[in-house]
């Protein structure tokens, strides 16, 4: 027989972890099992700039953003927007 689970079991989980652009693209590129060189070779930009994103030293920016997301098969704004979170207002 299964044991009915409770809600009150649990703990909730947090639903974001507060990151910088930067620090999800480095995320994200770990996650997909690419160093810097080899993402700088699939999306052609220098290896240098992805460094310097990584680091928050310089912008992600729109167009790189896109080139980034193709390559790491992710929505660009998971990139310029990790922590992007909505207010839900309830109905009364």
């Amino acid at each position: 027989m299964i044991k009915k689970i409770n809600k009150s079991d649990f703990i909730e989980s947090l639903d974001s972890i507060k990151m910088t652009p930067g620090a999800m693209l480095k995320t994200l590129r770990q996650l997909q099992g690419y160093s810097q060189n080899e993402l700088a070779k699939i999306t052609g930009i220098a290896q240098g700039n992805i460094s310097n994103m990584e680091k928050s030293h310089q912008q992600i920016g729109r167009e790189r953003a896109l080139t980034l997301a193709k390559a790491l098969k992710v929505h660009p704004a998971i990139l310029l927007f990790p922590n992007y979170e909505i207010e839900y207002k309830k109905a009364a």
